[in-house]
């Protein structure tokens, strides 16, 4: 069942959204070579500690960490270590803040020193996708013009999209229907109407879509080692065209 939110609603999730978009504005300050992902990790929950609010993700289905961390060929869920970032590396932070039982979801991909060319364009056209994305989340649109859209685009630039995760409602719950893949043909899947709360979230890699899990049955890597970047919104469909309640 699609839980349609009102105005009240929706602003409950825009506050718990800025307050997760300014913790990522910090992390853009902190990521540098030397420092780790678990450092990482305890900025954000002190961060999010010091504007009464909390990591959704810390306990949910047993997960440890406020964030997931997920380095160089990663896809998403990735644990947060005591390995020093490398220059050149890329690490995608992902949080999901709860203010007053409403919920926010952003993940974001960065530079770490400087990467290459390879991995830089990587960044670029993966946020590209999802704005693309987010574009095609106004009233009457369907779930699958946003999956069309960003598959169109990443394969265009030569990029595959990780098929195995996808976007999500959200609400006070992490995770609602509908699920937002991103890839597939246009006009299929639920259509979108006012009152509805997303996630847009694209996972791009420079080689195969294909995934493997590691031990710990969550971090997602590449089969084949390449590079993956992800980014990510939480957006409200209005009647006015998407909201995006986590804008940095």
């Amino acid at each position: 069942m699609i839980i349609l939110k009102n105005q009240e609603e929706i602003e409950q999730m825009r506050a718990a959204g800025e307050i997760l978009a300014a913790c990522h504005r910090e992390l853009a300050k902190l990521i540098r070579p030397g420092v780790t992902t678990w450092e990482i990790d305890q900025f954000v929950e002190g961060f999010l500690k010091k504007h009464n609010v909390t990591p959704e993700q810390k306990g949910y289905s047993g997960y440890p960490y406020a964030t997931c961390a997920s380095v160089n060929d990663v896809i998403c869920h990735g644990f947060p270590t005591k390995e020093p970032l490398k220059d050149g590396d890329i690490v995608t932070i992902d949080m999901v803040v709860n203010r007053n039982g409403w919920l926010a979801d952003s993940a974001w991909s960065y530079a770490v020193g400087n990467i290459s060319d390879e991995a830089r364009r990587l960044l670029e056209v993966t946020e590209k996708s999802l704005y693309l994305g987010i574009e095609q989340a106004v009233v009457g649109n369907r779930i699958g013009d946003i999956s069309h859209a960003i598959q169109t685009y990443a394969q265009a630039q030569g990029y595959s999209v990780v098929r195995d995760f996808t976007g999500h409602g959200i609400g006070q719950k992490m995770h609602e229907e509908p699920y937002v893949p991103h890839y597939g043909p246009p006009g299929r899947g639920p259509r979108l109407k006012e009152g509805m709360v997303i996630t847009i979230e694209p996972m791009l890699n420079v080689g195969t879509y294909h995934v493997k899990i590691d031990e710990d049955g969550w971090t997602a890597r590449t089969r084949d080692g390449k590079l993956s970047a992800q980014y990510e919104h939480t957006i409200a469909i209005t009647a006015d065209g998407p909201l995006i309640l986590t804008k940095q």
